[in-house]
């Protein structure tokens, strides 16, 4: 009886986590009620909980902030605050570019040590920058900058080998891609490893069962291309010829490359940025499932996927629960709410007005789930406008969760929602506004049923 107990138990925790979903591509709303903003991020794990280090984009290319985010599940982030945050003058001043943060924890000074691009307006200067912090998720002081080498820096990362060997990774305009050798302290460089002269930037380095795995991209701006790889068993030389690791074509289904996560011994996540050049803060992010067999390396594209991050993972994703299609036009109106045309819709016709000041509001009814489970709604929707749109959600008479909608322009997105369901088909979810200002157009939801 007592194994029997202890099965179920387990079987229903896999269950209540199988169906938080990652989302590529949609809007991110983490604990602050804002997009997640952390681009050309790296991450780090600290015992069970991952930390996301990025670029906040709030406000366009100059730097504000460098924001840290934890997550006990890659799904659900919770905004802790800035690393670091713009000065009055220097390398963190008006008008600066800091970019592809990235952390590391140095064992021998017990430091966690942050080095990022730093430039001018112009991408003159060329350098990274280095701070050091006493908690990977505190406040952190900035150290100084320098070209290593006396090479030029621009799109770089970080590597730890696992004798802790720290390296820097640099995309060198003049020459090529780098690997450098960090000192002891990793607050500088001590030795040149390797060179690529290939043009390759956004340099991401994965290590598994010996072998290395260096992503990066070809250098096209804010456009994504078809992101490349490179294998060696050796970080000093036998470095293969670059391949494609996303189907050919997809532009790395449009991202570039900026960090790559093991998980366990035999699998790794893609973590990449769907770059908005035109409004910066509304660039996403596409992470994804990679397949690694031997020196190959595969990626397929998913709207959404259920992360798998046990040490025996084999794949880093779970099988994707069935799922059920509300239509927002069939749901019950409130206020003023209202169908509105929309060709990018799936019934090319959507649920508009939500909130606004005749408190517009759209209420899915008989709702269904399997399971009495924590899971991922995906809320397809349009937003026309130039800035984030906000709506209040709620579920079963619960508490209003305030979820961000990002510019769609004429397409259609997702913003996602991670709520508990109860099994049946009695669940409810009511989309308003907040105060009077207006949500996004509701083309439907996506609920996992299993």
């Amino acid at each position: 009886m007592h194994f029997l107990r202890v099965a179920l138990l387990a079987a229903l925790s896999s269950l209540t986590e199988a169906s938080l979903q990652v989302v590529p591509g949609g809007t991110w709303t983490t604990s602050n009620n804002e997009h997640l903003q952390a681009h050309g991020a790296g991450l780090i794990k600290v015992n069970s909980t991952y930390y996301l280090v990025g670029e906040d984009k709030t406000g366009g290319s100059s730097f504000q902030n460098i924001n840290c985010y934890s997550s006990p599940d890659l799904v659900q982030w919770t905004y802790v605050g800035a690393l670091l945050s713009r000065t009055s003058s220097g390398d963190l001043g008006p008008n600066r570019v800091v970019e592809r943060p990235k952390v590391l924890f140095n064992a021998r000074t017990n430091k966690y040590v942050l080095y990022m691009h730093i430039d001018s307006s112009n991408y003159g200067d060329a350098k990274v920058g280095v701070a050091t912090g006493d908690s990977v998720c505190g406040k952190y002081t900035y150290v100084n900058s320098f070209r290593p080498m006396n090479h030029q820096s621009r799109d770089m990362g970080l590597f730890a080998d696992d004798d802790g060997t720290g390296y820097l990774l640099s995309e060198d305009r003049e020459n090529g891609l780098r690997i450098m050798k960090l000192s002891d302290d990793y607050l500088s460089v001590t030795a040149s490893t390797y060179l690529w002269s290939d043009s390759i930037e956004a340099p991401a380095l994965l290590k598994l069962n010996g072998r290395y795995y260096m992503f990066g991209s070809k250098l096209t701006g804010w456009d994504p291309n078809d992101n490349v790889y490179s294998t060696s068993t050796s970080l000093t030389s036998g470095w293969s010829g670059w391949k494609t690791f996303a189907d050919s074509g997809s532009k790395t289904y449009t991202s570039q490359t900026n960090y790559v996560l093991p998980v366990g011994s035999n699998a790794a996540i893609y973590f990449g940025d769907r770059w908005v050049s035109t409004n910066l803060m509304a660039s996403t992010y596409v992470w994804l499932p990679l397949s690694i067999s031997g020196t190959t390396v595969t990626m397929a594209n998913a709207e959404s996927w259920v992360p798998d991050l046990s040490s025996t993972s084999s794949s880093a994703s779970r099988a994707k629960p069935a799922e059920t299609a509300y239509e927002g036009e069939a749901a019950t109106y409130g206020g003023q709410a209202r169908d509105v045309s929309c060709g990018s819709c799936s019934g090319r016709t959507a649920a508009g007005y939500v909130g606004g000041p005749d408190k517009g509001s759209v209420t899915f009814k008989n709702v269904r789930s399997d399971a009495n489970a924590k899971t991922t709604v995906r809320i397809r929707y349009v937003n026309g406008d130039s800035s984030a749109r906000y709506a209040n959600v709620r579920v079963n008479g619960g508490a209003a969760q305030k979820l961000a909608f990002l510019p769609t322009g004429s397409g259609v997105s997702s913003s996602t929602l991670h709520v508990d369901l109860k099994a049946g088909s009695t669940n409810e979810v009511i989309i308003e506004g907040v105060g009077d200002g207006w949500g996004p157009d509701v083309d439907r939801l996506i609920v996992p049923v299993q």
